[in-house]
């Protein structure tokens, strides 16, 4: 299928007075107080993550809490960019949050963008989506109750970077907390979106195999093309037959593929990695060898990092934050969020 076909429609992409209309009617017009209490624990759910699954580990996990006797709060989302909405009205107190998120990396990048001030929240992560790359570089634990375990009593912090993109002439911003690119990997991220592969797989509890299904699919309909690329305000570099690049903050995006092995979420840089130049087949090869970070000993694999990357394309292409879909885009600046957020990490 053709990706501008199935990427037409963007909700992140429509007027600001459509939005709250579609936010309202689909809301059935019952928006929940938020409770601002001093130790609440407040968590923002996504219940149809993993075909359901999310809905299913809520319940266990709102058993130990009431067992604990854990004060909390919960809001559950019901569609796309509903977690932000949330967050965003949760944070304008300007107060310090403890926000937990039950979902996968697209909740978290919900919940980022929502977030209003950043150093004054401290998140805290139960993984259940397909893909789960936030979780991986700290080791998230995946089962429920151990997560949950260690965001109730916290022995270990990060300060995180946030990464921030750019689109659209400046116009529309969308943080990111792995990932953001375009081109081959964003191609991946907008299919499966709307792919039954996704939904069969994740009911066999066989999620991580979407990418790997999709990845091979797009690979053979790409036609990469000319791209130059931008960094700390440099000289732009040329590169022709692109298949994509990418910003990174952890060295893990698309269920597991390690496209940046040395990125640090932490540090205050992002790293970025540009495939060009090299024959489809060849690319073929190498991408199973990225599950282990060894495709950046090859021919036409550029890695480098820096403070701001500024991607421009000769035409239209695919664009993801944390594989969350962004309408096609010719130019796109990715950078760091001046403020860390606060992540417990065990």
């Amino acid at each position: 299928m053709d990706v501008e076909l199935i990427n037409s429609f963007d909700i992140a992409d429509i007027s600001e007075t459509e939005y709250n209309l579609y936010a309202f009617v689909t809301e059935n017009c019952n928006m929940k107080t938020h409770t601002k209490e001093k130790g609440m624990y407040i968590f923002i759910t996504n219940p149809n993550a993993r075909s359901g699954l999310g809905g299913k580990v809520w319940s266990e996990v709102e058993r130990i809490l009431k067992d604990k006797e854990v004060s909390y709060q919960v809001y559950f989302t019901k569609y796309q960019r509903h977690a932000s909405r949330i967050v965003r009205e949760i944070t304008s107190d300007g107060k310090e949050h403890t926000i937990v998120v039950l979902g996968g990396d697209g909740t978290v990048n919900e919940v980022l963008n929502g977030i209003e001030e950043l150093s004054k929240v401290t998140l805290g992560y139960i993984p259940i989506g397909s893909s789960n790359d936030f979780a991986r570089y700290f080791h998230h634990p995946y089962e429920p109750e151990k997560a949950l375990a260690a965001i109730l009593t916290p022995k270990k912090y990060a300060m995180i970077n946030v990464g921030l993109l750019t689109y659209w002439e400046g116009e529309r911003k969308r943080r990111f907390a792995v990932s953001s690119g375009l081109g081959f990997d964003a191609g991946i991220c907008h299919y499966a979106v709307v792919s039954k592969l996704k939904l069969l797989l994740n009911k066999l509890h066989l999620g991580k195999l979407t990418y790997v299904g999709i990845a091979l699919a797009q690979m053979l309909a790409l036609k990469p093309g000319r791209m130059t690329v931008s960094l700390d305000d440099g000289e732009p570099v040329s590169y022709e037959q692109v298949y994509f690049a990418t910003a990174m903050n952890h060295p893990y995006e698309g269920g597991g593929f390690k496209f940046c092995p040395k990125a640090d979420p932490g540090d205050d840089v992002m790293d970025v990695t540009v495939i060009a130049g090299i024959p489809k087949l060849k690319t073929l090869f190498l991408l199973p060898t990225a599950y282990k970070g060894w495709h950046t000993v090859f021919q036409g694999v550029y890695t480098y990092t820096c403070r701001k990357a500024v991607f421009e394309s000769t035409k239209p292409l695919p664009v993801h934050t944390d594989g969350e879909p962004v309408f096609l885009q010719r130019r796109v600046a990715a950078a760091l969020e001046p403020d860390k957020v606060r992540l417990i990490i065990g």
